[in-house]
């Protein structure tokens, strides 16, 4: 049996490593501090979405439940557009990016607590 979270978990964190090290390196002389900053929160919400995935994943392997399959596309979509919606913005993408995060913030609580939940009920 295979597990899409389980996969793209591990590519949410790969991808997390390799926006940190961008970030660091490339952006470091480019960006102002509040836009690396910003950066900085995007790489980090994108690895912990992609450990969430990955845990959730995992949990689904040997507890296969559909809620955890709703909360993993809760959990996946919240992180792309957190993490998506603030990398922009340090990139200079346009401001209302800025009303957008929180909807992605808001999927990635949902997605956890869906998954507590699941969790719980067994």
């Amino acid at each position: 049996m295979r597990s899409p979270a389980l996969v793209l978990g591990a590519l949410f964190c790969a991808l997390a490593v390799v926006a940190g090290a961008f970030g660091a390196h490339a952006l470091r002389e480019r960006l102002g501090p509040e836009a690396l900053a910003l950066w900085e929160t995007a790489a980090r919400y994108l690895m912990y979405g992609g450990l969430g995935l990955a845990l959730l994943g995992a949990v689904t392997l040997q507890f296969p439940r559909p809620a955890l399959g709703l909360a993993a596309g809760l959990l996946g979509a919240g992180t792309v557009v957190f993490a998506g919606s603030v990398g922009a913005l340090a990139l200079g993408g346009p401001r209302w990016l800025g009303a957008v995060t929180p909807v992605g913030g808001l999927l990635i609580v949902l997605g956890f607590l869906l998954f507590a939940w699941a969790v719980v009920r067994g």
